[in-house]
């Protein structure tokens, strides 16, 4: 089974909070994405940074991170697992943010797991697959 990176992991291996490398040479033969909206949410970041030499730094990294894994976009099979899962959550009084619910949903969508850092969001979600690191 492949996975899509959370942003929180990319952040932490950034900030020297997780060794990345280390990480994925634990899993050389999966095959590992990044969600559209991880993509933003890391761009994001860069246009917040609060120095150029940090902006330089942080778009540098954001820019070798999506050069290096592939990026899955929000499509109609994840808008539809989106649709049913968003229903499914609320009816079970689960309230999760917008962007966990696309990349929950864009993994579903795909028989992903979520390669997260976050112990609240992505674990409540039912039938997807977390890996924690």
């Amino acid at each position: 089974m492949g996975a899509l990176i959370d942003s929180s992991i990319l952040i932490a291996a950034e900030r020297g909070d997780l060794d990345l490398g280390k990480r994925l040479e634990e899993i050389p033969n999966e095959d590992l994405a990044l969600s559209a909206i991880t993509a933003s949410e890391l761009l994001h970041g860069v246009h917040r940074a609060n120095s150029e030499a940090r902006r330089t730094r942080r778009e540098a990294y954001v820019e070798a991170l999506l050069s290096g894994f592939p990026v899955i976009p929000f499509d109609l099979a994840a808008a539809r697992t989106h649709a049913r899962l968003t229903a499914r959550i609320l009816a079970d009084g689960i309230t999760l943010g917008a962007h966990d619910l696309i990349i929950a949903a864009s993994a579903l969508a795909r028989g992903l797991a979520v390669i997260t850092h976050d112990d609240r969001s992505f674990p409540r979600v039912p039938d997807l697959t977390v890996i924690r690191w």
